[in-house]
């Protein structure tokens, strides 16, 4: 079979996930392990992807964790070599999914981070110096709602009776209630954003959409200058869906507001704030 060298199937392969309506933010994640992992056969001295094994596939998972990644992380990258062979299969590049027979790396799973109400409550006060930066926490921390999610509000989104979810990757479309300080951050917000023709809601300085990347910056930012060390832009969806089953809140109703899939995803969360309501039983105590 021609056409079997591993850049042009990767090309291939992004452009079936294009065609399938997959997040950019996922697509990018597949090509970037891909490449990567084109990058090793290659210094394996493999071209075609028929002649890849097994073996080939455990060294790749080998190296990464020698090259200081997490398992995590590597365990990940084996989850975009598995679909990408699984669709190698389904299109009759390959006979066998080699990938398959790879064990993934074991790893312990970290608990979700959740902000102290110290961190909570500085994160805010500081974001108050800029309309802008003020109106993407509040969202964040009160809505729960992904960081793509955010990036693809538009200002016919923001509605009285909430803010219309569009679908993105396999999170779907959903609408969610607006409190008063969120409607009241993202007024303040409109008030001061720059013209534009494009109807996203959050654009740059220049008037073009802010990214997911420029979201991350401006987050990361805040972070660094009131000292929250180890922490990222989801970390104010964790931090939501738990102060959420803090206040009682069922798991259902949470899962429907952030779009999980499955409750178990959602309940993870449950040890955490009951961890927590122990522990401070037990300095009530002292």
């Amino acid at each position: 079979m021609d056409n079997v060298l591993l850049p042009s199937l990767i090309e291939r392969f992004i452009k079936h996930l294009e065609s399938a309506g997959k997040s950019s933010f996922t697509i990018v994640a597949y090509k970037k392990d891909l490449e990567q992992f084109t990058g090793y056969l290659t210094s394996v001295d493999i071209q075609d992807i028929r002649e890849v094994k097994k073996d080939n596939i455990d060294g790749f998972i080998a190296k990464l964790i020698t090259d200081s990644y997490t398992k995590k992380s590597a365990s990940r990258k084996l989850n975009s070599i598995r679909t990408f062979f699984r669709y190698l299969k389904n299109e009759g590049v390959v006979e066998q999914n080699p990938s398959l027979d790879v064990s993934h790396p074991k790893y312990v799973s970290s608990p979700p981070r959740i902000f102290t109400k110290l961190e909570y409550r500085a994160l805010r006060d500081f974001a108050k110096e800029d309309a802008r930066t003020y109106a993407l926490v509040e969202i964040l921390l009160q809505t729960g709602i992904k960081i793509g999610e955010l990036a693809n509000l538009r200002t016919e989104d923001v509605t009285n009776t909430g803010l219309n979810i569009r679908q993105y990757g396999k999170t779907p479309q959903r609408q969610i209630p607006l409190n008063n300080p969120i409607k009241k951050a993202i007024d303040e917000y409109v008030k001061t954003r720059p013209s534009s023709k494009d109807n996203h809601l959050f654009i740059t300085r220049t008037g073009h959409p802010l990214l997911i990347r420029n979201i991350r910056q401006i987050i990361s930012r805040c972070f660094r200058e009131i000292g929250i060390e180890k922490a990222t832009v989801n970390d104010l969806r964790n931090t939501f869906i738990a102060h959420q089953l803090q206040n009682g809140a069922s798991v259902e109703y949470i899962a429907r507001l952030v779009g999980h899939r499955r409750l178990s995803s959602t309940e993870r969360f449950l040890n955490l704030v009951k961890e927590e309501a122990e522990r401070k039983e037990k300095i009530g105590e002292l």
